[in-house]
């Protein structure tokens, strides 16, 4: 079961991969365009709120989460959230319209968050900021970065690359602030969480008929996740006629692409990674060597990383970005392992019962400190890349096994198990910042060894010469 959900995987990704490449960027980058040319700021916002509210309630990412939480039902949670990405979309926008500083707005809104969260619930605070990390998943990611990018492209100034990048970061308090406002309207003592087992099969025809069983219902799921995607799509079309007939066929195509690729990616992780990850988590965690369950997540974690969709395109755009100065696979390295710390302190906190508040707020100040100490483009790309870590993967795979590590040990799944999501989109913040500092510190060396190698002594000489040969004509 879990080496056919791995190939359905790499095969989901590869269509996943060609197709976002196809439509998502297009279709992103055209909205940003379009909105950056508009000068009635009221219309800014509505389409910005609407676009944000749109791709959110089609991300499938944000179901696996609504029925992980039946205390609320499902669809109060998913316009929730999706109303909380659409303002802070808005949000964002504005940001890059007005050129507002990305780390001060970042300071003053997860300080507010913290401040709120010491009035929720304990058992509903995981939770809110898992749904941070889950709602920026496949389909929003793509298209939110590309947006940003086609707003920056049309100002042109020397800030405008790294202004492009902080639509995900921004986008992301969205839910968390939307949930923590929620919380306070809900009885969390309810909430419950069911665990997929592993099928029952002998032979491989028993695993081909399991996976040919499960995959109509997320053949209609992801069918219905693209359809306000693609009325998006045809509005905007014909409203601007920005594409000609053979771009919206390429589109079209991407479209396809990016579906078959959805059904199989999410197929192959839920009905093959989620149950094998939730049986894992519980055998380990019953046998007497329970500490292995930490360096085991963090391995889980290291590789687990390079599997999220979102986070191919995160690092190829920000290979191109930056002219190829921070490589795909440095980002990969660094991404991996920040994911790797944040499942090992998930796992920790399993077996220890330590309050999330012990990491969320250290680490969240931390993050928040290094974002005036690293350059503006660094800044923007380590927020993204926390919500961008926390994908599909995450969610149905590492949630699970910490769902029942935490069953076998007796814990509060709710207080717990959640916050997995959470720790696994804290911890790339940190990690990019530093990479960002190694990044300045390096070009910094660089140009005064350039500086060194220009300006010889014999030069230094002639230059004296000449400005003292000035001097004596009085023209200086």
């Amino acid at each position: 079961m879990f080496l056919t959900g791995a190939v359905l995987l790499v095969v989901g990704m590869g269509f996943f991969q060609l197709g976002a490449e196809m439509s998502m960027t297009p279709l992103g980058e055209g909205v940003g365009v379009q909105i950056a040319k508009i000068r009635f700021l009221a219309v800014i916002l509505l389409i910005g709120f609407v676009m944000g509210a749109v791709i959110t309630i089609s991300e499938p990412d944000l179901q696996v989460l609504a029925e992980q939480v039946p205390s609320i039902p499902n669809h109060v949670l998913v316009l929730t959230v999706a109303v909380g990405v659409g303002f802070f979309l808005a949000v964002a926008i504005l940001r890059i319209l007005f050129r507002v500083d990305l780390s001060t707005i970042l300071i003053v809104l997860y300080l507010a968050l913290i401040i709120l969260s010491f009035f929720i619930p304990d058992e509903f605070l995981a939770v809110a900021f898992d749904s941070g990390g889950v709602t920026t998943g496949p389909m929003t990611v793509p298209f939110i970065m590309a947006m940003g990018v086609g707003m920056s492209s049309v100002r042109g100034d020397k800030n405008a690359y790294s202004d492009s990048f902080g639509l995900v970061a921004l986008s992301s308090i969205g839910p968390i602030l939307a949930v923590l406002i929620l919380g306070s309207f809900y009885d969390t003592s309810e909430t419950a969480y069911f665990l997929a087992s592993v099928a029952d099969v002998a032979t491989t025809r028993d695993v081909v008929r399991e996976f040919l069983t499960r995959l109509p219902p997320y053949i209609r799921e992801v069918f219905a996740s693209f359809i306000p995607v693609a009325l998006m799509f045809v509005i905007f079309q014909m409203l601007t006629h920005r594409y000609q007939r053979r771009q919206v066929k390429r589109v079209l195509v991407g479209f396809g692409y990016t579906y078959i690729g959805l059904v199989l990616f999410i197929c192959g992780v839920n009905v093959g990674f989620s149950p094998v990850g939730s049986s894992l988590g519980n055998d380990i965690a019953s046998a007497p060597w329970r500490w292995l369950l930490v360096p085991i997540g963090m391995l889980i974690g290291y590789y687990i990383v390079k599997a999220e969709p979102a986070i191919q395109v995160l690092n190829r755009q920000v290979e191109g970005v930056t002219n190829d100065a921070v490589s795909a696979k440095s980002m990969n390295r660094c991404l991996s392992i920040g994911v790797s710390t944040s499942v090992g302190l998930a796992m920790l906190r399993i077996l220890t019962g330590l309050p999330i508040y012990w990491i969320i707020v250290p680490g969240y100040i931390i993050a928040l400190v290094l974002s005036r100490l690293v350059p503006r483009m660094f800044v923007g790309i380590a927020f993204d890349s926390g919500g961008v870590a926390s994908g599909p993967m995450t969610t149905t795979f590492l949630l699970p096994l910490s769902i029942g590590a935490c069953e076998a040990l007796g814990g509060s799944i709710m207080e717990d198990a959640f916050g997995v999501v959470a720790l696994v989109a804290l911890t790339p913040l940190i990690a990019v910042q530093i990479m960002g500092i190694y990044y300045q510190y390096r070009l910094n060396k660089m140009e005064k060894t350039a500086e060194q190698e220009i300006i010889s002594p014999d030069a230094d000489d002639d230059i004296l010469d000449f400005e003292e040969g000035y001097e004596d004509d009085g023209q200086l």
